[in-house]
């Protein structure tokens, strides 16, 4: 249902780009975004979207991460500047989602992607 891609490894200061696509039986999505998870760490809400462009950041990454998004191809965008080693983790995106007309709106998860940050 969501495919994500994007991570890799980054020195200190670089950007990477995320992105997550869903697919598949769709009748609307209500909000996307991102959740990290560092190792020793409880997992993180990093960023979401809306599908009326609404977004919403985590303090440590405001300034530095943008969120956004495609209605048209069910995607959403993480782009990630200024990259610490503190934002080394694995992110997943997930996707509010109601599959048909009716149905209630569920919670569905795409697979984590690494990102890790240093020199």
């Amino acid at each position: 249902q969501l495919q994500a891609s994007g991570g890799g490894l980054v020195q200190p200061g670089g950007s990477l780009r995320l992105s997550c696509a869903a697919s598949g039986s769709i009748f609307s999505i209500n909000a996307m975004g991102w959740f990290r998870q560092a190792p020793g760490k409880q997992r993180e809400l990093v960023a979401s979207i809306t599908s009326g462009g609404s977004t919403n950041y985590a303090d440590s990454v405001k300034g530095r991460f943008t969120i956004s998004g495609d209605n048209a191809k069910n995607t959403v965008y993480l782009q990630m500047n200024s990259l610490k080693p503190e934002d080394t983790a694995v992110y997943s995106c997930y996707g509010q989602i109601q599959q048909r007309v009716g149905e209630p709106t569920y919670a569905y998860w795409g697979q984590g992607t690494l990102v890790t940050v240093s020199s």
